[in-house]
């Protein structure tokens, strides 16, 4: 019997939280699932584990490879997969055990999207890794495909282990790419500029636990810049789509930081302007041979559109409120980018 639910987990040397992971999946309230173990050269007796376990319950299928990286191992997985729907899971973390039964009948009662994620527990210390937690409250707060879509440029929408979606999204627009690049972000991005909507469960169903050896802590193509790169060459196709030529582009935000992550807009044929400031030391004088507005130098509505990519903490917010008094709509006449 073909299974409605591929479970998509790429291992490599969890041994510490594999059996949890694994767990998790076989106490489901949802029975029709297949969990596909992609061991990606694991040499601490993981495989060995993951062996044991496929043999105990045939739902587990194991697929041995040798170490070729994780999106290898997530594309190994998807041309495996039987099930119609696909569900990420991690090798680290847990999901509640309502979880598929939840996002599958959400998928079902919504043909309309493609992706569907819910909101995650931080398994980390909150006061420790104090912005890994933020960054989860942000994602957790993102639950329409209007939220998401908006949002978009900001950061990843989703914790790439909680989302399911549907496996005929993969042959038509295409499955993990690799690059130097966050490969989960990359693809929400390409998903979304095809028109793919997405939305969450409104409900906690997975645990996202954040240890040392995380990629997403250890490997350069989740540095920082990294998103940054990736999210100007899709911002640039956003803009040229809808936003018409008349219209100037400013970057709020002049400090160096700042320009530096924009200036990868440059590279994809987007002109800038200006930059927009709130400190008076950087305002009525141009930088890098564009001028410095302050707020209350902005012109209606309709004769700019604005791209807030200042990152600092709180940046988002007072963005947003200026914006939002001078008759700013964020879709409309800004985005937040950072």
């Amino acid at each position: 019997m073909v299974p409605l639910i591929s479970v998509l987990m790429p291992v490599r040397n969890a041994a510490v939280t594999v059996a949890r992971a694994v767990e998790s999946i076989r106490v489901q309230t949802w029975p029709d699932w297949e969990l596909l173990a992609v061991d990606d050269g694991s040499t601490d007796g993981t495989r060995e584990w993951l062996r044991a376990a496929a043999g105990a319950d045939r739902r587990i299928r194991l697929l041995e490879r040798p170490p070729e990286g994780l999106v290898a191992a997530l594309n190994a997985g998807l041309a495996a997969a039987r099930g119609r729907l696909i569900a990420r899971m991690d090798a680290d973390d847990e999901s509640h055990p309502k979880r598929l039964a939840a996002q599958a009948a959400f998928l079902a009662a919504n043909p309309d999207l493609g992706v569907v994620g819910c909101l995650v527990d931080f398994g980390g210390d909150r006061r420790a890794q104090a912005g890994y937690a933020l960054h989860v409250d942000w994602v957790n707060s993102l639950l329409t495909p209007e939220a998401i879509a908006l949002n978009r440029f900001v950061e990843s929408p989703f914790a790439h282990p909680s989302v399911m979606f549907r496996r005929e999204l993969v042959g038509r627009l295409g499955g993990y790419r690799e690059g130097d690049f966050p490969e989960d972000y990359e693809l929400w991005l390409r998903w979304l500029d095809a028109g793919v909507r997405m939305a969450k469960v409104p409900r906690m169903l997975l645990t996202w636990h954040d240890p040392p050896a995380r990629l997403s802590r250890t490997d350069p193509r989740y540095d920082p810049e990294a998103f940054f790169r990736l999210k100007a060459f899709w911002l640039a196709r956003w803009l040229r789509a809808n936003i018409g030529a008349p219209r100037k582009i400013l970057v709020w935000g002049a400090g160096r930081p700042t320009r530096k992550r924009a200036a990868w807009l440059k590279e994809q044929g987007v002109r800038i302007t200006g930059y927009i400031d709130i400190d008076p030391k950087k305002t009525g004088r141009p930088i890098g041979g564009r001028q410095v507005l302050a707020v209350d130098g902005l012109p209606p509505p309709g004769e700019v559109f604005v791209l807030g990519y200042v990152a600092s903490r709180g940046a988002r917010e007072l963005i947003r409120g200026h914006l939002a008094a001078r008759g700013y709509a964020e879709g409309g006449d800004f985005l937040m980018c950072a």
